[in-house]
């Protein structure tokens, strides 16, 4: 389980996967310069209530992993989560697609 930390204040916990596509369409849109909000479901022990935080490229984000290895990264996933955090309501985690054929086919040829 990995932490996403905004602003050393707000700490919310994401698996280490969900967290690396995070983490990159996230750096994308920063480097662009672009602003935009990013959602999240809390936690029932917090209430099950909802957190939305403005990110800009002034923002002080902090990425823990507390795996040791890089998970593998789903180029589909990348493109959904960046499908909404340039949309109005801003980015927010959806549920992990199938990866794109072409994918499939460059790891199964890797594997090899």
């Amino acid at each position: 389980m990995g932490k996403f930390i905004y602003e050393g204040i707000i700490k919310v916990d994401f698996e280490d996967r969900t967290l690396a596509h995070l983490q990159i369409v996230i750096g994308t849109k920063l480097r662009r310069g672009e602003a935009f909000h990013f959602s999240w479901r809390d936690d029932p022990s917090l209430g099950d209530g909802r957190t939305t935080v403005w990110l800009h490229p002034r923002s002080s984000l902090v990425y823990k992993f507390y795996g040791s290895r890089r998970p593998a990264l789903n180029r589909a996933w990348i493109d959904a989560l960046a499908y909404t955090a340039n949309s109005p309501s801003g980015l927010y985690v959806v549920p992990e697609p199938a990866e794109y054929a072409h994918q499939e086919a460059e790891f199964t040829d890797e594997a090899q």
